[in-house]
């Protein structure tokens, strides 16, 4: 069992030390020029299809959480009656 155990240890240290490393290229300055253009499209929104659909649902759980702490305090307000 404890060979086993070590022989996984070696193959994972020997994978990752042994791995090359992917030269990433820098995309840093194709964004700065991208989220500094003046075409009108508000900041949170420039990065495309994917903003903003992370924007309106951002939106919509807000919109929703507010109406039920709203309800919630209406209901806490004014309690069921009993009989």
């Amino acid at each position: 069992m404890n060979r086993q155990i070590f022989a996984l240890q070696r193959m994972v240290r020997r994978s990752i030390s042994s791995s090359s490393r992917r030269q990433v290229e820098n995309q840093v300055p194709q964004k700065q020029k991208l989220f500094q253009e003046d075409n009108g499209i508000p900041v949170h929104l420039k990065g495309g299809p994917a903003d903003a659909l992370l924007y309106r649902t951002t939106m919509v759980l807000t919109i929703l959480g507010t109406g039920y702490v709203v309800y919630e305090l209406v209901s806490a307000a004014f309690p069921k009656k009993k009989d």
